[in-house]
């Protein structure tokens, strides 16, 4: 049976203050935090189950005006609840992209905790949250974010999930998109060659679309931003794979590369390696040739 839970100390104030945010009253919390009796408990952990903060409270609810005033009245924006997940984490599982961006803007780490195993950007790639996905990253949430403990079964058996692969596996191809324009490797979407050469078997993006049967435009999107077309023990997927994903890849081997393609993907790369892919637009070159190296259509 669940039963209401808070720190030891627990009061009066600070059930009064988890009460006001739980029935949505931003007026009623603005005036309790107005006394220091109550501010003094803006970071006590109440509720049922697993007790939580108010502004973890009011990120989960989508209580915009309460994770403001919270905010303004000296709440720790990344502070974690048991199982280590930020009130930004509560807001992306939750999809309220308002409170994801006060929380962004108010200095939340986009890429979560480095104690919880998930992260907002891998949840937000799983659900097909693209607006909340795009701030994230606009914030400097890393594309090739991956599980931060690697369990025996991620290392040993089909390799690494990251935020293209879930993107592909649940059909969120926006997401696919946005996540390789922000620099997602387009091969293992890892970036740690250490990671790698642990994985025992890895299997690549490609594969993935391939064996899930995904979308051919999943496929073209690869191929588009240069990922490598070999794909061992082909024969496993034939039968699975969309036949137009096979056609196009068929077709891609026989044709070399354009010449425009190739300088796009290794100007991306150098600006990927420098850590300066977010300043392509500010390239001094012809606004035809700015738009062609981010994927824009005239």
């Amino acid at each position: 049976m669940l039963k209401y839970r808070g720190d030891e100390d627990d009061c009066a104030e600070s059930c009064e203050l988890h009460r006001a945010v739980r029935m949505g009253k931003p007026r009623h919390l603005s005036e309790l935090l107005h006394q220091e009796k109550y501010k003094a408990y803006i970071e006590s952990r109440s509720g049922w189950g697993v007790p939580v903060t108010t502004l973890r409270l009011a990120a989960s609810q989508g209580s915009l005006e309460c994770l403001k005033i919270l905010l303004a009245n000296g709440a720790k924006v990344d502070s974690l609840d048991a199982k280590a997940q930020t009130p930004l984490f509560a807001a992306v599982s939750a999809g309220h992209l308002d409170c994801v961006r006060e929380l962004l803007k108010a200095g939340a780490n986009p890429c979560g905790s480095v104690y919880n195993n998930c992260s907002p950007v891998l949840t937000a790639s799983r659900d097909g949250q693209l607006k909340i996905l795009t701030e994230l990253l606009d914030y400097g949430a890393d594309a090739n974010i991956r599980p931060k403990k690697a369990s025996r079964r991620t290392l040993s058996s089909a390799g690494y999930s990251g935020p293209l692969y879930l993107a592909a596996v649940y059909g969120h191809l926006d997401c696919f998109r946005t996540l390789l324009l922000y620099g997602a490797e387009p091969n293992y979407n890892c970036t740690d060659e250490d990671t790698l050469r642990r994985v025992k078997h890895p299997v690549s993006v490609l594969e993935i679309c391939l064996k899930h049967g995904c979308d051919p435009q999943f496929v073209n999107l690869l191929i588009d931003f240069g990922a490598h077309l070999h794909v061992p023990n082909m024969h496993k997927y034939r039968s699975l794979a969309h036949r137009y994903s096979l056609e196009l890849l068929a077709s891609e081997k026989e044709c070399p590369r354009l010449l425009m393609s190739e300088c796009r993907l290794t100007i991306r790369r150098r600006l990927i390696q420098a850590g300066r892919l977010r300043l392509i637009d500010q390239l001094e070159v012809p606004q035809r040739i700015l738009k062609y190296l981010q994927y824009q259509s005239d």
